[in-house]
């Protein structure tokens, strides 16, 4: 999206400066900048940048009532992505909602507490009992990563992103019968529209067993895919379709950005990372928990995790193996410009269908990606 604010902004600028002013403030108008309150804050040790992303899943509000379900307002879905201070890299790490963790105490917009949990919670609790604030202040106090900015989408507006792509392609190894929540899918590679997009981030239900993280998986390659549709030279050289995604994009945004023009800033700060320089990872995770019913816990190995963030480092080689790069396509083989060092992102998605006994300092081709036994089971085609 950053990215695509400064194509924009450029393509406009060669129409007319009115122009470029008129759709600025307009954008700017989108925006908003809900309070939050974050305490105790981890110190900051390096210049990378670190963006919070949730996506908020009210049925509040025109275009979120998707499927005739009470309530929402919780968090389906949570990325930390990681943008290096050199701007050579970057890599969004998901935390699958069903995760169990001990949610620290958070604060209210005016600054009163919410009480730390006294038992294991899934993660997305935390967003459901203090909206963006409460999830920020879970990461950074159980990580120990400060977090610069925070993003918060919702389901309309996710879908009008994939609609001004003019969709974006998935390849489904199986056809996806879900009644109950009115989703299905048929099998094989095609275009999805933004309706059908959001259907396939959160089905859960006839694929993949019905596991959280699996559903994360689906959710980073469909990512991945609108990153790369974004990034196209077809796309950026069409104004219409820039100025359309990117007011799908700020429509109603939460966010602590000040404006556009900072996020166009970061933008043109990372402007030598294509879509092969990053990559998507999931925490380490296993079923074998009794935290939580239905939930995974997270594997020791998440630790190594964190401090490479903290520290502003690539993913290692054992982690590139449980990664997905956002140029994959849907069959899971890189559509763009590989990245120049195969170092500089990865996963240490541990999963129950990791091979421990792997090298981990192993290269090459079938060691930088998702292994086609670990799409499958994540209901990826291979």
């Amino acid at each position: 999206m950053l990215r695509v604010v400064v194509a924009s902004l450029v393509a406009l600028g060669l129409l007319t400066g009115l122009g470029v002013v008129l759709v600025y403030d307009h954008w700017n108008g989108n925006l908003r900048h809900p309070p939050i309150v974050v305490k105790n804050r981890p110190e900051k040790q390096t210049d990378a940048v670190d963006i919070l992303v949730m996506g908020d899943d009210t049925r509040s509000g025109e275009g979120n009532d998707i499927d005739g379900e009470e309530g929402g307002g919780g968090s389906d879905t949570t990325i930390l992505f990681h943008l290096s201070a050199n701007r050579e890299f970057a890599y969004g790490i998901s935390i699958p909602r069903d995760t169990a963790v001990m949610r620290p105490t958070c604060y209210r917009a005016d600054g009163s507490e919410i009480a730390a949990a006294t038992t294991y919670q899934k993660w997305n609790a935390a967003y459901a009992v203090g909206g963006p604030g409460c999830t920020q202040q879970q990461l950074e106090q159980l990580t120990g990563i400060h977090v610069d900015h925070y993003v918060v989408v919702d389901f309309k507006h996710f879908k009008d992103m994939v609609n001004a792509l003019d969709g974006v392609e998935v390849c489904l190894p199986q056809a996806i019968d879900d009644p109950e929540h009115d989703i299905h899918l048929k099998a094989g590679t095609r275009e999805v529209d933004g309706d059908e997009a959001l259907a396939y981030s959160r089905v859960r239900y006839g694929i993949s067993g019905g596991i959280d993280p699996y559903r994360t998986r689906r959710q980073q390659a469909l990512i991945g895919a609108m990153i790369d549709k974004a990034l196209t030279r077809g796309m950026l050289a069409r104004p219409d379709r820039l100025i359309g995604f990117m007011n799908a994009a700020t429509s109603s945004l939460q966010t602590d950005f000040e404006n556009v023009a900072a996020m166009a800033d970061l933008a043109l700060s990372a402007q030598g990372i294509g879509a092969g320089d990053i990559r998507f990872v999931t925490t380490p995770w296993t079923l074998d928990t009794d935290k939580v019913s239905g939930g995974v816990e997270w594997l020791p190995e998440v630790e190594e995790l964190w401090e490479l963030v903290r520290t502003d480092q690539p993913l290692t080689p054992r982690f590139l193996r449980q990664s997905l790069r956002a140029d994959d396509g849907p069959s899971g083989h890189a559509t763009g410009t590989p990245s120049a060092d195969p170092s500089a992102s990865a996963d240490p998605s541990a999963d129950p269908s990791a091979d421990p006994s792997a090298d981990p300092s192993a290269t090459g081709p079938e060691s930088d990606s998702l292994s086609d036994d670990d799409r499958a089971a994540a209901g990826l085609c291979s």
